[in-house]
């Protein structure tokens, strides 16, 4: 039977690519020169000149995490909606979903990341964004693509580049919150699990291959936690995989550069033994907490140096102003972008903060309440009408126009900041 499902789901997906290259208007292939390409260590732009990455995350639009909704337990997007949809039903739910992709993040968002002098955007997804499958408000025929071209006509119309970042992968890349999943890493012991992942990613390289705003394609986010007993047997699988994804988006894209995390929170590049077997490679690592020193990231800088192939910073962050900017020093020193984490949140350590809306305190109440009996969601739910207010209330203030923009914060990953952004 699961067979037979995800036979039915392949259909679906390849019915659907279809329907969206019907929808393109072909133009002529641009030249490989028009892309960014690798050269031992640097990113070079088409013009001949060096890409030294600097932006951010747009975290929390397509994968929504529950810290950034002020969440504690209540902590992946599966459970977000579920405690959701047991405060105020599935319908109003969905609708919510709908409502909060269509003004999380709008043109004006990356209009104001591109006024800072930023130069790249990380845009992390979940895979069922390019499925049939039930997320964030869509039962089928699921918007991903929609979602992908509006940031990419925003970018191009900025001059800003992106990095599309598989952040929640099919059976879980991860084995936490952060993926989505259930608790492992199913996509590295799970043939059907790969299939399906190098299949999404064939369809979207297939789709964007002649799209040169997308600097490239980061196949997966931080693989394989340190919670388990087999880690080393999961680190040993994580290069295999990686290898059979780039075979898949080469078969229909030879134009943009794949990007590959370490294991254990993009931080132990020691799993990857072959850095030849594709000439468009690059790493990417992630960093919170610790000294802003060289000597703090002194491991990722020798593998770089081993590999001679680009490392980038694509996580970096909640920390203290003065820690970003010394940490932003020793990465300019050593030839490593980067991409602060995240964009927007609730409060604060963001570009933009998001100030909570009155009520939202039930929100949370309700999704830190002992909910494992029907009794308990009964005995915890809050008034209807002010729970659906607060949460529509939340999308508002959401709205790029009515966030904080987080001056002192921004000026310490070296970008600027016009505080009246919001008042043009």
């Amino acid at each position: 039977m699961r067979h037979f499902i995800f036979s039915t789901l392949l259909l679906a997906c390849t019915f659907t690519s279809c329907q969206f290259k019907e929808a393109q208007v072909e133009a002529e292939a641009p030249a490989s020169e028009a892309f960014v390409r690798v050269s031992g260590q640097d990113l070079i732009l088409p013009d001949g000149n060096k890409l030294f990455i600097k932006g951010t995350n747009l975290g929390n639009w397509l994968n929504p995490e529950g810290y950034m909704f002020g969440f504690s337990k209540t902590n992946s997007g599966r459970f977000i909606n579920e405690m959701f949809s047991q405060m105020v039903g599935p319908d109003f739910t969905a609708e919510f979903w709908r409502e909060f992709k269509d003004n999380y993040i709008t043109r004006k968002d990356v209009e104001f990341i591109a006024s800072t002098g930023a130069n790249t955007i990380r845009l992390p997804f979940h895979y069922k964004l390019f499925t049939d499958e039930d997320y964030m408000g869509l039962k089928s025929n699921q918007d991903g693509f929609a979602r992908v071209d509006s940031v990419v006509s925003w970018c191009r119309d900025n001059g800003l580049y992106l990095i599309l970042d598989m952040h929640d992968a099919p059976g879980g890349q991860t084995g936490d919150n952060i993926d989505d999943s259930y608790g492992y890493p199913w996509l590295f012991d799970s043939d059907e699990s790969q299939q399906l992942f190098c299949y999404i990613w064939r369809k979207i390289a297939d789709y964007y291959k002649n799209e040169t705003v997308i600097l490239g394609y980061e196949l997966i986010n931080e693989p394989i936690a340190p919670y388990f007993a087999n880690m080393e047997e999961l680190n040993n699988k994580l290069e295999l995989v990686h290898k059979r994804a780039v075979k898949a988006i080469r078969e229909v894209d030879n134009n943009h550069i794949i990007l590959l995390g370490g294991a254990q929170w993009n931080g132990n590049f020691k799993p990857f033994k072959d850095s030849k077997y594709d000439d468009k490679l690059m790493y990417t690592c992630h960093r919170y907490g610790g000294a802003p020193t060289k000597e703090a990231i002194q491991e990722i800088i020798n593998f770089r140096d081993s590999v001679n192939l680009p490392m980038y910073m694509g996580e970096i962050g909640h920390n203290t102003d003065e820690w970003q900017a010394a940490f932003c020093k020793v990465m300019e020193e050593n030839n490593i972008g980067y991409t602060f984490w995240p964009y927007k949140k609730k409060d604060s350590s963001c570009f933009m903060g998001i100030k909570m809306p009155e009520n939202w305190e039930q929100v949370v109440a309700f999704s830190e309440a002992p909910r494992g009996t029907y009794k308990e969601i009964r005995d915890a739910r809050p008034d209807q009408g002010v729970i659906r207010k607060a949460m529509m209330d939340f999308i508002e203030s959401s709205k790029c126009e009515n966030n904080l923009p987080q001056v002192n914060y921004i000026r310490s990953l070296g970008l600027n900041v016009d505080e009246s952004f919001n008042n043009k």
